[in-house]
């Protein structure tokens, strides 16, 4: 089996979503998100782009229930034993499958949780699911229950993060080889993978973004690479991967001389930064983190320049995003713990200058405070 945690932790880990369903009044929880069945039983597939659940119940039995082209990669990488698979037909409606073995496991009239806010479940087969075990059973929307027990890492997920924390510099360090005027967008980014892929890293949840020039203004990636300016800027955003684990990071550099306002600007969101790391404290809504980084910025006449997030937490999560629960934003008031990891990024962005500067980096919170991850300065790179 290729598993990437002991069963005990796997075994501690149900157990304390086992806690969660019984406080709750629910008989069992149906698992759609694949970070969910990946963190409960290391079921590692893409295959959720269709139809699959796990169901977890109460007194700790598992299933699956997936396609026949998941069934072995289920039975390598998973806990999961009871394996069932839905055939792939003109008529398929997985959800029947679905009620026949929830009736075999005795669970009509019961009370389940569901996993609604899931990429896997589409919203036609969230209403197959649905209307298919109306009146059957009652389902309690708990899309977020696994998410909040993930949130926290045991040590042994934080091994990974730091190896991710790892890649990542070493993907950065690969980047600043590279930079400068004439090199097309594309070398940079191979060279980023490649030292993940070196490094026993995987690949990302959601693409890297570059971008040079006006795209330097973007903070999602798209298609159409650019060759270096003689005066221009890049901005890249990354994540080192590990056994799904995520740590990103974020950067602009300079090519040629720095306009004296995106100097500034680079002070500023540094500063942003640090008071944005301080203010994740354990005992800390981490909306706190996004009033210390909006503080900085509105105070520096940047209010118009900055987005209305600053970072997000960090896990093993799956495409299309690296994106996890909970986000950095105005009133968050989920309290920051011991285990929780950030990315926190300080993204400016003047239009009318066409001027960014956004450094990023990932942290780890501890008893003591917030840890960053990341070995590399913070230091603007100027490149020629």
């Amino acid at each position: 089996m290729a598993l990437h945690f002991t069963e005990a932790e796997f075994d501690l880990r149900k157990a304390t979503v086992v806690q969660q369903l019984e406080a709750k009044g629910l008989d069992g929880i149906l698992l759609f998100r694949q970070e969910s069945q990946y963190y409960l039983t290391g079921y590692d597939t893409f295959g959720y782009v269709f139809f699959q659940c796990i169901y977890l119940g109460a007194d700790g039995r598992t299933f699956l229930l997936t396609r026949s082209a998941d069934q072995r990669q289920a039975a390598m990488t998973s806990t999961v034993k009871d394996i069932r698979i839905w055939r792939d037909a003109p008529d398929s409606m997985p959800a029947n499958d679905l009620k026949a073995i929830l009736t075999e496991y005795g669970l009509q009239g019961k009370r389940l949780g569901a996993e609604f806010d899931a990429y896997g479940l589409t919203h036609r087969n969230g209403k197959h699911l649905e209307r298919c075990l109306a009146g059957f059973c009652e389902l309690v929307d708990q899309s977020f229950l696994v998410s909040k027990i993930r949130v926290i890492k045991s040590e042994a997920e934080i091994t990974y993060v730091r190896e991710a924390a790892a890649l990542a510099d070493d993907a950065w360090d690969s980047a600043k080889a590279l930079i400068g005027s004439g090199v097309d967008e594309g070398h940079i980014l191979a060279a980023m993978q490649g030292a993940i892929f070196e490094g026993g890293g995987d690949y990302p949840a959601n693409d890297f973004i570059i971008g040079s020039g006006s795209k330097a203004l973007l903070c999602r990636y798209s298609t159409g690479r650019g060759i270096i300016g003689k005066h221009d800027q890049l901005t890249l955003e990354w994540a080192g991967n590990f056994r799904h684990y995520h740590a990103a990071m974020m950067r602009t550099s300079v090519i040629g001389k720095v306009p004296g306002e995106q100097k500034r600007m680079h002070s500023i969101a540094v500063e942003a930064l640090e008071a944005t790391v301080a203010a994740l404290q354990p005992g800390n809504p981490v909306g706190n983190a996004f009033a210390a980084h909006a503080k900085v910025f509105d105070e520096n006449g940047m209010g118009e320049h900055r987005l209305n997030a600053c970072g997000y937490s960090l896990g093993s999560t799956y495409a299309p995003n690296w994106m996890d629960w909970p986000m950095l934003y105005e009133g968050n008031r989920t309290i920051a713990q011991p285990g929780m990891v950030f990315f926190c990024h300080m993204i400016l962005l003047n239009s009318e200058l066409e001027l960014a500067m956004c450094p990023g980096h990932t942290i780890l919170v501890t008893e003591k405070g917030p840890e960053l991850l990341s070995r590399s300065s913070l230091d603007l790179l100027v490149a020629d």
